[in-house]
């Protein structure tokens, strides 16, 4: 089951940032390149990271000039993020390219990758829920409430791992098809971001 061994990579990575805990650890991927694995470690490995940069942003003392750093890497992240989700669809469609749709073969509203994204964003809620539920400073009350958040978060996992292996079943079967879309995100791109080509426009001008 393909959602078995998201989750079981999702929580190895997890656990391998905390060795440290810091956000610029460097990637030490475990898996092959050629393999799907590599993928899934890397995809949950930049939602970690990103994960702790959202943390630090949001500190209200912070330094302005640092805080305008951690925005630029956490936009830097986001890109990246898409793209691998991107290879994980490729790979998808690459395994499935010769499956014939059958006549009433239906399109899912997501693809198998961008469930995949949700299921790697879960696997860290759950992580630092846990951590919550087993605080040492935290009262009792902030215990049973982070439990109860917990349990519910578990039961999610349940329901998308499930969900997910049905898709890639229904995939196998030809009851759904794929398609992978590039996604377009305009405000990275100099050539569709205003405000980045009217500066340069204006440079341009003033060169």
């Amino acid at each position: 089951m393909i959602s078995s061994l998201c989750n079981n990579i999702f929580k190895e990575s997890i656990i391998n940032y905390h060795v440290t805990g810091k956000v610029d650890t460097p990637l030490d991927n475990p898996y092959s390149p050629d393999k799907i694995e590599h993928l899934l470690y890397l995809k949950n490995w930049i939602d970690t990271v990103q994960w702790h940069l959202e943390d630090i942003i949001r500190n209200p003392g912070i330094d302005p000039v640092e805080a305008l750093a951690i925005k630029r890497k956490i936009d830097s992240s986001n890109q990246e993020r898409t793209d691998v989700v991107e290879y994980i669809d490729s790979y998808f469609f690459d395994k499935y390219r010769n499956v014939i749709p059958q006549s009433n073969a239906s399109i899912n509203t997501e693809s198998p990758a961008w469930a995949i994204d949700r299921l790697s964003i879960l696997a860290l809620k759950i992580y630092h829920m846990d951590a919550e539920v087993n605080r040492a400073d935290a009262t009792e009350e902030h215990k049973t409430s982070c439990r109860n958040k917990l349990n519910i978060l578990l039961e999610q996992r349940s329901d998308l791992s499930r969900a997910i292996d049905e898709l890639i079943s229904d995939i196998e079967k030809g009851k759904k098809y794929m398609k992978v879309y590039r996604q377009m995100k305009m405000y990275n791109d100099p050539s569709l971001n205003p405000v980045l080509y009217q500066q340069q426009t204006s440079q341009a001008h003033e060169a």
